[in-house]
C-alpha cells in the first residue's frame, strides 16, 4: 500500500459555523494501480486529491490521517511537504494554460522540477527537459522546450505538464480532470500515454474525472463520491458492471448514449447536486434518488461491504440496468 487516508475531513469556517467540504472519507491506494475518483463538480474528489499533496486551500482545515509511504503527511511544515511534492508526489492540473507559467518557457518550467529538488545543474536539467517533452511524444522536442505556453496546442500543453510532473521521478501521480478540455481523439491519445508511462515507470496513478468514458478506459479501482462523501468503493470490474449506489447507476446512465438516441435527448440526473452549505441531512443523495424511501431522509447510511464493493446506501440496488434510474 502506498498511500493510506483516514477520516479525511477539509471543511472552512464562517461566521456562524463551519462547512464541511469532504466528510470523515476513508481509503487505501495500492501500489502500481489506477485509482479513480468520480463525481459531479462540487464532490469533493479535487479538494481531496489536492489535499494528499497538502495543496488544500490556505482558508481551510483538515483533520484525520494522510499516510504515503508509512509517512504521515497531514498538518506537515511547507517546507517538508515541498520536498515530498514534484519528487515523490507529482501533480497534473486541469488548466495547463493556466497552471504553466506564461512568460516562462516551456523547458525551463519542466527543469525547474529537477533543479528545485537538487537532482540536476542547470545544463544537465536543461537536456532532460528537451528527453522528458520527447518521452510524453511531443513533436520537435527541442523547439517546444524553448516555446512558451501560448504558442503551443492545448494537447500539448498537457503534455508539457505531464512531462513537469514525471521529470523528478515520483512514484505517485495525482491527475485532477486531466482530459477535460481535449476533443475525444486527444483524450484518447493522452490516456494511451499515461497507461504507458505507468508501465515504463512503475507510477502509482490517482485520477480524478467526472468522465466515466475516462474511468472505463483506465481504472483499477473506483472511488464515488457525492457530496463530500464516499458513496461507493471498489474493483472497477464491479462497479462499472454492477454499480450498487443509485447514484454510480446514474453516473453511468448519463453517460451511455446509442446510436439510435436523438442527439438532443441526453439521459440526466433528476436535480442539481447541492453547494457547499447546503448539503441535505441524513443520505445526501435522497432528494435525488428514485429509491428513496423514509429511512433515507432521516438516517445517515454507514458504509458496508455489498456484492464485492464498499457501499454507502440503505437500499442498494442489485442489477447494472442503471437506465431507469435517470429522470427523462
Amino acid at each position: 500500500m502506498i498511500l493510506s487516508v483516514r477520516d479525511l475531513a477539509i471543511g472552512f469556517r464562517r461566521p456562524g459555523g463551519e462547512l464541511n467540504a469532504v466528510d470523515r472519507i476513508s481509503f487505501d491506494v495500492e501500489q502500481g494501480e489506477t485509482f479513480v475518483i468520480i463525481g459531479e463538480s462540487g464532490s469533493g474528489k479535487s479538494l481531496t486529491g489536492m489535499s494528499i499533496a497538502g495543496l488544500q486551500p490556505q482558508t481551510s482545515f483538515v483533520s484525520g490521517s494522510i499516510r504515503f509511504k508509512d509517512r504521515e503527511l497531514l498538518n506537515r511544515p511547507d517546507a517538508e511537504l515541498r520536498k515530498t511534492r514534484g519528487r515523490e508526489i507529482g501533480l497534473i492540473y486541469q488548466d495547463p494554460l493556466g497552471s504553466l507559467n506564461p512568460v516562462w518557457p516551456i523547458g525551463n518550467q519542466i527543469a525547474e522540477a529537477l533543479t528545485a529538488h537538487g537532482l540536476a545543474n542547470r545544463a544537465d536539467a536543461a537536456k532532460r527537459a528537451v528527453e522528458m517533452l520527447d518521452r510524453v511524444r511531443i513533436p520537435d522536442p527541442v523547439r517546444v522546450a524553448s516555446a512558451y505556453p501560448h504558442e503551443i496546442s492545448g494537447g500539448m500543453r498537457q503534455r508539457a505538464m505531464i512531462a513537469m510532473a514525471l521529470a523528478a521521478g515520483p512514484s505517485l501521480l495525482i491527475a485532477d480532470e486531466p482530459t477535460t478540455a481535449l476533443d475525444v481523439t486527444i483524450k484518447a491519445q493522452m490516456l494511451e500515454l499515461l497507461a504507458e508511462l505507468k508501465r515504463e515507470m512503475d507510477l502509482t496513478i490517482i485520477l480524478i474525472t467526472h468522465d466515466m468514458g475516462v474511468v472505463a478506459e483506465v481504472a483499477n479501482r473506483i472511488l464515488v463520491m457525492y457530496a463530500g462523501r464516499i458513496a461507493e468503493i471498489g474493483p472497477a470490474d464491479s462497479i462499472m458492471r454492477r454499480p450498487a449506489h443509485p447514484y454510480t447507476a446514474a453516473l453511468m446512465a448519463s453517460a451511455m448514449i446509442s446510436e439510435t438516441t436523438p442527439k438532443h435527448d441526453l439521459n440526466a440526473i433528476v436535480g442539481v447536486a447541492p453547494g457547499l452549505g447546503a448539503f441535505p441531512s441524513a443520505c445526501r443523495f435522497h432528494p435525488r434518488c428514485p429509491m428513496v424511501q423514509d429511512g433515507c431522509r432521516t438516517t445517515e447510511p454507514p458504509k458496508r461491504p455489498f456484492g464485492g464493493v464498499q457501499l454507502a446506501c440503505h437500499h442498494p440496488i442489485a442489477s447494472a440496468d442503471a437506465a431507469s434510474l435517470v429522470g427523462a
